[in-house]
């Protein structure tokens, strides 16, 4: 059979087209083999998750709340995000899960830590928080084969007046998206409903870094553009289908600049605050699911104020 994606015919040793992880051979070459009974046509789309996978998507995703509410008390002055990346390690191998971004193209940790003017995938190190930060925290956690993901912007000690605007404007924005769709919308209504949120802030959107399909796969289609994009902007958004709504709103300029050294850290242009936050959904034949909320993590229509200045 070929690989639809792009017009190659699958070997017995390449990875199925239905994204199980096993080898063309091990899972449907025999199916689709002549004379077997199924055929490709006739096979689902690997993208739309049936009953049992929406459940080993909760599941996923749940356990990656949990890993969100365990660490947002250790953000505090002082720590590395070495430190916060050692205690994200720790926490999910130790119950036999796995960091998603581990090794992933590369990357070095088990978690992206951004603070203040780095947009995304920052990567842990020795930068020691202090009073005054803002900090985004992205997690991933495979769970038996499925990628829950999520991220949260956390104040370090009392922040200013721009970085609690900025990062309210940029849960709002995403609450925004999600209560923009239903079964069957377009994803170009996530793009304007997050566009429209942040222009009545005053922010701006970062074009570059999208949200994105999520399932066995960590990253594979739709892409979600947080911008009314009209061509990625067309994709459906069918009953069984996962994603991200993950808006990057920037103080000033939408534009980012790419770290030539690490080839990993994304910055604002100018220089100046990001903010994001990130959840996983489902969309259900009754509407958008939202599967990583938290216990103890902001609630839809949660309003920030900063912390009190300890004497």
């Amino acid at each position: 059979m070929k690989d639809e994606s792009n017009n190659r015919k699958l070997g017995p040793n390449d990875a199925c087209w239905c994204g199980s992880g096993k080898k063309y051979k091990k899972c449907h070459q025999g199916a689709e083999a002549p004379g077997a009974t199924s055929t490709p046509a006739a096979r689902k789309d690997p993208l739309i998750l049936d009953e049992f996978e929406r459940n080993a998507m909760r599941k996923a995703c749940r356990v990656n709340a949990e890993l969100m509410d365990y660490i947002r008390d250790f953000v505090q002055p002082g720590i590395t995000t070495r430190e916060i990346d050692s205690l994200i390690h720790q926490w999910t191998t130790s119950r036999g899960h796995t960091p998603a971004t581990l090794g992933y193209r590369g990357f070095p940790a088990s978690l992206c830590t951004s603070p203040n003017q780095v947009v995304c995938h920052g990567i842990p190190g020795d930068y020691k928080l202090r009073d005054g930060d803002i900090i985004n925290l992205d997690l991933t956690t495979i769970v038996e084969g499925w990628h829950g993901d999520q991220s949260e912007t956390l104040f370090v000690g009392p922040v200013s007046e721009e970085a609690l605007a900025l990062t309210q404007c940029s849960f709002d924005s995403m609450w925004a998206a999600i209560d923009a769709i239903k079964p069957f919308s377009k994803v170009i209504e996530i793009g304007r409903a997050i566009s429209a949120v942040a222009k009545q802030y005053g922010f701006s959107v970062v074009k570059e870094y999208q949200g994105h399909g999520i399932g066995r796969v960590f990253h594979q289609k739709p892409h979600i553009p947080h911008f009314p994009d009209a061509y990625q902007g067309q994709q459906i958004l069918a009953p069984g289908l996962c994603f991200t709504i993950e808006p990057m709103i920037n103080a000033g300029t939408w534009k980012t600049v790419l770290d030539r050294k690490d080839h990993w850290t994304v910055y604002t242009a100018d220089g100046r605050l990001s903010a994001q936050f990130e959840h996983t959904i489902l969309m259900t034949e009754t509407g958008p699911e939202v599967l990583t909320v938290t216990k103890r993590g902001p609630q839809r229509g949660h309003k920030f104020v900063s912390p009190a200045t300890v004497a």
